[in-house]
């Protein structure tokens, strides 16, 4: 990423942290506060910097070494995901699907990128009052994670240990600014990383969470039916699925009041990933 674009969101970020905190920071200026917010930033990023400064990036993808997708448990237990992704195309919210997950007392975790809160500020923090629902990371700028070059489905990487910083932590403190709690966890653009960001994140305290049963949402035009199949015939006691709640036109909502009360047919209950041991592939 380009480091004016970069500084241009560090700025932005600075911003919303003043107006947020400065009534709980009495007798200090805007300007301090963005002085120290700026200069903790900028040490912690340094640090990072400096220790991966020689990383070699490792495998990319989905499934790499470290990311975790899947619950550690025999009890017939599911944590259901939804990526809200941002962008120009991609900051809608699907309302039909979160108002169904209220009624139905739905338990989710809701990964959502810096692009998406910036343009639905006021449903973002409607969303992180909500106790049914676990906010956590989908980076500031919704680009896979990546120390090289690496894309996934035409989005382009960040492309090195100090854009991988940025997209990580900047997306990470603009949650913690709303909701009060620091992100636990991070999904990447595609769900793609490579092992070097996954030891970013991880010294962040952030695990990159992937998945084990894919909807298909993320996919225009297809079927509710297909969605409906897709999760049915791949969970298990444990499984993350994963979602989108971002694009109302791609039928996710249609597809889960079929496949809900199928799950709970079956047995299986919804949980959120906050407080789960977690496993991966070797």
């Amino acid at each position: 990423m380009p480091s004016l674009y970069y500084l241009a969101m560090v700025k932005k970020i600075l911003n919303i942290a003043t107006f947020l905190v400065s009534a709980n920071l009495c007798g200090q200026t805007s300007e301090l506060q963005k002085e120290q917010a700026s200069s903790n930033y900028d040490q912690a990023k340094s640090k990072v910097v400096e220790k991966f400064k020689n990383v070699k990036p490792g495998k990319f993808g989905e499934f790499v070494p470290g990311m975790k997708t899947k619950i550690i448990t025999t009890k017939k237990i599911i944590a259901l995901t939804f990526d809200a992704c941002g962008g120009p195309t991609g900051s809608e919210l699907d309302t039909a699907l979160i108002e169904f997950l209220k009624t139905e007392k739905i338990p989710a975790t809701l990964f959502i990128s810096g692009s998406w809160i910036e343009r639905n500020d006021s449903l973002f923090r409607q969303l992180s009052l909500d106790p049914l629902f676990e906010i956590e990371n989908h980076g500031f700028s919704h680009c896979p994670c990546s120390v090289t070059t690496n894309s996934k489905y035409g989005i382009g990487g960040t492309g090195s240990v100090s854009a991988a910083f940025d997209e990580i932590e900047m997306n990470a403190r603009t949650i913690e600014l709303y909701t009060k709690r620091k992100p636990q966890f991070f999904r990447p653009a595609a769900a793609s990383a490579d092992q070097a960001c996954v030891a970013i994140a991880n010294e962040l305290k952030e695990k990159i969470i992937s998945f084990d049963v894919l909807s298909g949402d993320a996919v225009p035009g297809t079927p509710a039916d297909v969605i409906r199949k897709n999760i049915l015939k791949k969970v298990k006691p444990g499984s993350i699925v994963i979602m989108h709640m971002n694009h109302p036109e791609r039928n996710g909502f249609e597809a889960l009041t079929e496949v809900i009360p199928e799950l709970r047919k079956q047995g299986y209950e919804f949980v959120k990933l906050e407080g789960r041991s977690l496993s991966g592939k070797k």
